[in-house]
Formats: structure tokens, sequence, C-alpha cells
């Protein structure tokens, strides 16, 4: 049996999501973005929401199965389309000051496949381009978990029976969210606390640059003279402190998108929009992404990747060191919320506006996307670079050298 077929544990999941990640106020409205095959989970959270005082829980469903419909039977002229009040849902969210919860983890891991990966890269959703800019404006208080399925198990552990999976996965889950803990909330605090040093550590040196490289990468990622250093917890405009990713293993900064120059491989495999992108390289001149090859699924990368201008362009930054527990695990969830948070990553798309200074707002990449993809092991060398090139261990077999 899994743990999340307990209810007492559904209950302390949903009060860590609902208390400390997300950090619902009294009165506050809640969404929980979620999927068909995650009903438990999102019926615990909503519980322990109006719990907490929520006015109004909204609980906003999407089904894979309607997502492979339109991607077989809609003219392809449509496929880009995306329903105004879709957006504008979110940004009523926004002046509400509401709180966001959404939940990872694929439902049907494999149910895109055979679809035209061409048409894939075309149809972005759940995806919204306004959740960039609702980010940026800090008025809500938000968080992702991870929400174990039964089909996603078994596609993490083949090597086991469906049952044993479910039950490895679950006992996974509840490992890397630190409910494994007599009080989560003191283990993730303490876990912020290393998080935020060495954010410190990183943006005291004032690098001009990051070089990743090992595993078939060199790329150099240069930095804005303000780029900011953070880590673990956001506070909305409000004074409202959040925990965006739960889990959260990295540090991360809005990068300058017009230097970034190399080949880059993904060490772990991508999944965008429910199509899994294997043995992904990219490679950047000037800040552009130029080529975007994989084994599997590069078309669906590409698509997004020509959403528009800044689309091709870095967003994002982010080193993990070696000491996150899902590393550790020595497992691909093929999930970004997990896989992204046991490795060094990038984004392509829209950066961040808190992860530079006010001087370079105006130089932060801006785009419609944002997705994350890994490049960090053990075996990955990263280096600070100094305006003149001269080079400083940042990492070294996943641990912190500065």
């Amino acid at each position: 049996m899994s743990p999340f077929d307990d209810p007492a544990t559904l209950e302390r999941f949903a009060r860590l999501a609902v208390g400390f990640a997300a950090n619902v106020q009294p009165g506050q409205l809640v969404q929980v973005k979620t999927e068909i095959g995650k009903e438990a989970v999102t019926r615990a959270i909503a519980t322990e929401a109006y719990r907490a005082g929520a006015k109004f829980v909204d609980v906003e469903w999407f089904d894979l199965h309607v997502k492979r419909a339109r991607l077989e039977y809609a003219a392809e002229d449509t496929l880009d389309w995306v329903p105004e009040w879709m957006g504008a849902k979110l940004m009523a969210l926004s002046d509400a000051r509401a709180a966001r919860i959404a939940l990872s983890g694929p439902v049907a891991p494999h149910l895109l496949d055979g679809i035209d990966p061409a048409r894939s890269g075309k149809d972005q959703l759940p995806a919204l381009k306004e959740t960039g800019p609702v980010v940026n404006a800090r008025t809500t208080n938000w968080t992702i978990l991870p929400c174990p399925t039964r089909p996603w198990a078994e596609e993490v552990h083949p090597d086991l029976s469906p049952d044993e999976a479910w039950t490895r996965l679950g006992e996974q889950l509840l490992h890397v969210c630190r409910l494994d803990e007599e009080d989560p909330v003191a283990a993730w605090k303490r876990r912020a606390a290393v998080l935020v040093g060495a954010a410190a550590r990183v943006r005291d040196r004032r690098f001009d640059a990051i070089r990743f490289r090992g595993e078939g990468t060199d790329l150099r990622v240069g930095l804005l003279p303000s780029s900011e250093w953070i880590a673990a917890q956001f506070e909305t405009i409000d004074g409202i402190a959040h925990m965006p990713n739960l889990p959260s293993e990295e540090v991360f900064c809005s990068p300058d998108p017009e230097r970034v120059d190399g080949v880059v491989r993904a060490t772990k495999p991508l999944v965008l929009g429910g199509n899994v992108i294997r043995g992904l390289e990219v490679e950047f001149r000037d800040g552009v992404a130029v080529r975007i090859d994989a084994e599997q699924g590069a078309e669906v990368l590409r698509g997004y990747a020509a959403k528009d201008p800044g689309a091709a362009r870095l967003g994002e930054v982010a080193l993990v060191d070696g000491d996150g527990r899902i590393g550790k695990l020595d497992t691909v969830f093929f999930d970004t919320l997990l896989d992204e948070n046991a490795a060094s990553h990038i984004a392509l798309g829209n950066a961040y506006s808190f992860g530079a200074g006010e001087a370079d707002q105006e130089r932060l990449n801006r785009s419609a996307i944002h997705v994350d993809f890994m490049i960090g092991s053990d075996a990955m060398e990263v280096d600070g670079l100094d305006a003149a090139g001269e080079a400083t261990p940042v990492l070294r077999g996943g641990a912190w050298q500065l």
C-alpha cells in the first residue's frame, strides 16, 4: 500500500501544501490546478484550504485525453489559440491576491505518443502566457507540489510490479517533501537556510558569467551586473512568505539573455506538454538557441522556442548541489518539478523580474514560455568567471566550492 492510500498521509501532505508551501491566509481565494487522476490529493488540499479559512476554493481540472483529441483532429492553424477568458481568469486571481496551488506529475505518460511533435509544439496548454507576468508581479502566494499517480509510478519504476511501483513512488515523494520528518516545516526551514546561504555566497562574488563543462556540455551563460541569486522562499508584495516549489533544492538568477554561447546537453529527459524529449542538445550563439536537436521530440521544443523572440533565449540559470534529497535517489522522475531540483538547469523563455536588480529590468528576457531543462550532474564542472575570464570553481562533484 502506498502512503498516499492513507487518509492521514493525505491530510499531512495537504497541510504542508496549504499551511507552509502556499501559506494560505484566512479570507483568500485559492486556486488548485490539477488533473483528472489526482482526485484524492486535490480534495485533501481543497479541504485543508477551507480549514485554513479560504473564502472559496476553485479547482481547475485539466484532461490530457481532451488535449490529445485536439492534437489529433483540430485544424492546425487553431492549435495555438487560447481562449481569452483563460488568461483573464488568472489575471483576476492576481487582482484578488489569491493563493495558487498546482499539482505536478504525469497522469498518462505515453498518451501523446504517435502525435506529430510539430503539432504538439503548437498547443502549449495548460501553460498560459499570463503566468510569467503574474509571478513577476508577486501578487499571489503560489506553490507547485508533486502528486503521485499509478501510471507515473509505473513509468518511474518499470522494474517493479504495479503495486510495488505505486508504493515506492509514494515513499519517495514523502521523502523528498520531508514528510518523513517529525516536523517537516522545521526541516524545510533548515534546508532553506543552507540554500539562502549558498545563494548569498555566489551573489557576493559578482561573477560576469557561469560556465558549465562536462557530459557533452561547454556552455557560458553571461550574467547581468545586478543578477540576483535567490533560493527557496519568495514573498508577495503584501508580505506573504511562500515556497513556490516544494521540494526546492536550487539557487537561481536571471542571466543576460544576449550573452549565452556554446553547446549544452540535457542530462535528464524533459517532459513538455505531455511529451517526453530525450537526448536534448541545444547550441547557443549570442544568446539565441540556433540549434535544437534531440533523440526524441526535438520538434516539440522547437515549437515552444518559436513562440516569440524571447522564447529562444535564456530566462533562468539555476545551480543545484548534491546535498538535496532528490538527486541522491538516483531516479529519473519524468517530472520537471522533481528533476530540475535534482540537477542544475537552465530555462528558455521568460525571466523572473526578482532575479535581477532594478537597473537591469529592461534587459531581462521576456517571453510567453518558461521551459526548464536539466543540464547538471556530479560530473559537471561549474565555474564562475570574472570579466577577464578567470575561473573560480563553484560546484565540483555536486559540492559547493565557495
